[in-house]
């Protein structure tokens, strides 16, 4: 009984920050339009400066964990490969469709989720996590998943120009400023004045409430009539294949010494799908099957991640 509040104590806020985005955007006291100014603000300075000040203020040893890295990128890409070859061997679906359901199934919401979730269960190094997977899902998971929608039904070489695109929308993205930046102050030694400091400290403070508002709130008026296979076979491969390869990746394949970082690798695997999802597949007309299988994903999440908690804390993974 201890262990399930325990457990409640770490979701319970967080499915309660998401549902009251819902209930505020479903009574109109938010329109649907606020989320994506909410997300603007909480993608291009919240996150930033928390990725800052998560790692300007650790080592570089603390910081840059190989083990951690490779673990997480082998463990997407077994999940990619396996979302692929299900989507276009075994249900025939075109390519697009198949990177579509893969990012479905691999691309976590490490920002607007997996932060929060992390930073309640494993307290500081949350910080230092979410900066790992960011490397991971704006370097590999994501330019390579566009590339593949991409190569479909276009001239020879496209693939080349997506990737190239990519990279420069990655220098534009401030979320990667904050990675590089916190690296750079974490490299010189400097301490920041104490007034900037406080500053970027303000700012980190919002990302975690206003990132799980704006979840719920984006929920609203999404459907899932008609959809329900495709949905299913999403939602099974996220919150349950991935986390399992997660586990077999760093328990046979990578090992992560640390227990705080190996639970955050984890859970990083059963977390709902990223919250661009949505918009990343609205470009080969996906838009409606991928936010279906959010709002199921990110519903169901609160059950299987209370769950997966349960069995971190108790050591059966």
């Amino acid at each position: 009984m201890g262990a399930a509040v325990d457990i409640l104590a770490i979701t319970g806020p967080i499915y309660g920050a998401i549902w009251l985005g819902y209930w505020a955007t479903r009574r109109g006291l938010f329109a649907p339009s606020d989320m994506q100014v909410f997300g603007k603000f909480t993608l291009n300075l919240a996150l930033p400066a928390l990725l800052f000040n998560a790692l300007s203020q650790r080592s570089v040893s603390e910081i840059l964990n190989p083990s951690y890295l490779l673990a997480y990128a082998l463990g997407a890409l077994l999940v990619i490969g396996g979302g692929l070859f299900w989507a276009r061997q075994v249900q025939g679906h075109s390519l697009s469709f198949g990177s579509m359901m893969a990012m479905g199934m691999s691309c976590p919401n490490s920002g607007f989720v997996g932060y929060p979730i992390m930073l309640l269960s494993f307290g500081p190094v949350a910080g230092v996590a979410l900066a790992l997977n960011m490397v991971v899902e704006n370097l590999l998971m994501i330019p390579l998943l566009l590339a593949v929608a991409d190569s479909q039904g276009g001239p020879p070489g496209q693939w080349k120009r997506v990737l190239w695109q990519t990279g420069k929308n990655l220098a534009q993205n401030p979320m990667i400023w904050g990675i590089v930046g916190g690296f750079l102050f974490s490299l010189s030694g400097w301490a920041m004045p104490a007034p900037l400091g406080r500053t970027v400290n303000l700012f980190a403070q919002a990302s975690a409430a206003l990132s799980l508002f704006v979840i719920g709130g984006s929920l609203v008026g999404l459907q899932v009539s008609g959809l329900q296979t495709t949905v299913a076979q999403i939602v099974m491969g996220k919150l349950f294949i991935s986390p399992l390869v997660m586990w077999g990746v760093v328990t046979w394949v990578v090992p992560v010494e640390d227990p705080a970082l190996r639970s955050a690798v984890l859970l990083t695997g059963a977390l709902p799908m990223l919250g661009i999802f949505t918009i990343l597949s609205q470009r080969h007309g996906h838009g409606a099957i991928s936010a279906a299988a959010s709002l199921v994903t990110t519903v169901l999440s609160f059950f299987t991640l209370s769950a997966w908690l349960w069995v971190l804390q108790h050591g059966l993974l």
